[in-house]
């Protein structure tokens, strides 16, 4: 198979600013960003295959003011500054035109000679990632610009060729991205019950005004009280009990030292832990650490006790030791163990967390003052009862993640073989899946 050596600059699309960086510094300023209107493309929206997140805005006015720097659907989007060696796709919905920061690059491939999404996972690939790091203009922060962009050498195979590689490792991580999704609907739908049974109070608000509880059987039913009693912290279901989370919740203290580390030992850090999201998104092993750590194990509760207000809060999906910024957590009394992790995992802890966190830069929240967090303990039975129904939600998230893991390593293998030309798979998604089954 025959490739072609070229520099980037000979692959965009022959139009008037077809690669361009975004506006000089003060075309662009904070007091520009409006509520709605045209999105501008900064650091905070890379990160994956696709731009995403939250985005800040401009006028219409603004992006017609800024359009020799605009970025369309299909256009690849590189750092200019930042965390170098991120691109991403610009997607074809939403938007029909983005603004592109100071900090970013964008290139409008020719459709005739490179497939975009091939650039992008070239650009991933370790070869190109190193090329991007070489290059870089170490004075100050280390950056790259327009000029040098443009002359990055890039090394492509045919087009059908290209297209056929970008398949195979598109149809990878879309399988990851639907197993993120999922994991994202099961913690949503897992949050929405936890927060009406035990926080709203819904069926039994339901009960009490002579209604039937939506979205459960007789039994479960049952389990809930047909009127509310006064408590300490106001109305509460009859026959619930006045509580705090130290009550069906406790910590692991226990911790191992580097020498008794084996290399093969998984561990997970704060930077492991998305925001936000109850599965680890990445974990790296003991090899190398040189402190003692804490040790959980497979279904823990791991709680990001430095910066609370990160949200970082997660189920182990195996065993391991952690970061001892992190709060190792379970539930002490049996059938608990759901309504324990959707409370630690409640926006209303969180933010009470932060609130009694100490230290001015590095503000911590300490257990003793997690497990003081006031709640309303319900029977057993019901707790019980929402275990039966989330619990397997969980196990299904952290199953997940584990799915995810392999998909992501399998990816990465064939990345940087198929990108180089070192191997073909003609019946390229098939053949992946074989793989990654070992079939």
């Amino acid at each position: 198979m025959s490739f072609d050596d070229m520099i980037l600059a000979d692959l965009a699309a022959p139009q008037k600013n077809a690669i361009v960086g975004g506006p000089f510094g003060s075309n662009l300023v904070s007091k520009d960003y409006v509520a709605g209107g045209v999105p501008v493309i900064r650091g905070a929206n890379m990160g994956a295959k696709w731009i995403g997140g939250d985005f800040v805005y401009v006028s219409n006015n603004k992006a017609i003011e800024l359009s020799q720097n605009l970025a369309r659907p299909y256009d690849l989007v590189f750092t200019q500054r930042g965390t170098l060696g991120q691109v991403a796709i610009v997607p074809d919905h939403s938007y029909d035109r983005y603004v592109v920061s100071q900090s970013q690059m964008k290139i409008t491939v020719d459709p005739k000679k490179a497939d975009v999404h091939f650039l992008y996972y070239l650009f991933s690939s370790p070869h190109q990632l190193q090329y991007i790091r070489n290059s870089a203009i170490q004075t100050g922060v280390p950056h790259t610009n327009l000029g040098i962009l443009k002359k990055t050498p890039v090394r492509i195979p045919p087009l059908a060729v290209q297209r056929e590689v970008a398949s195979i490792l598109s149809a990878l991580d879309d399988r990851i991205a639907l197993l993120r999704d999922t994991n994202a609907t099961l913690e949503a739908i897992a949050q929405a019950l936890f927060k009406s049974w035990f926080m709203d109070f819904d069926p039994v608000r339901a009960k009490q005004e002579g209604r039937t509880p939506e979205g459960m059987d007789e039994a479960t039913a049952a389990l809930f009280p047909d009127s509310f009693e006064e408590s300490e912290q106001g109305l509460m279901p009859r026959g619930w009990k006045d509580g705090a989370l130290g009550d069906v919740a406790d910590t692991t203290r226990s911790q191992i030292q580097p020498e008794a580390m084996s290399v093969e030992l998984l561990y997970v850090g704060l930077e492991h832990i998305p925001r936000q999201s109850l599965g680890l998104d990445s974990w790296g092993t003991a090899e190398g650490l040189g402190s003692a750590k804490s040790c959980f194990t497979k279904g823990d509760i791991l709680f990001g006790k430095l910066r609370p207000y990160f949200h970082k809060v997660a189920i182990a999906p195996f065993a391991g030791v952690c970061s001892t910024d992190i709060l190792v957590c379970k539930a002490k009394v049996h059938g608990y163990y759901s309504f324990t992790a959707m409370h630690l995992f409640s926006s209303e802890l969180i933010a009470y967390a932060e609130r009694l966190s100490n230290g001015a830069k590095m503000p911590r929240v300490s257990w003793k003052d997690l497990a003081a967090y006031k709640l309303v303990v319900p029977p057993t039975a019901l707790a019980t009862a929402f275990d039966e129904i989330t619990l397997p939600m969980l196990v299904k998230i952290t199953a997940n993640v584990l799915e995810a893991s392999k998909l992501t390593a399998l990816r990465d293998t064939l990345l940087p073989r198929l990108i180089s030309g070192q191997l073909r798979l003609p019946d390229g998604v098939g053949l992946a899946e074989q793989l990654y089954t070992g079939a």
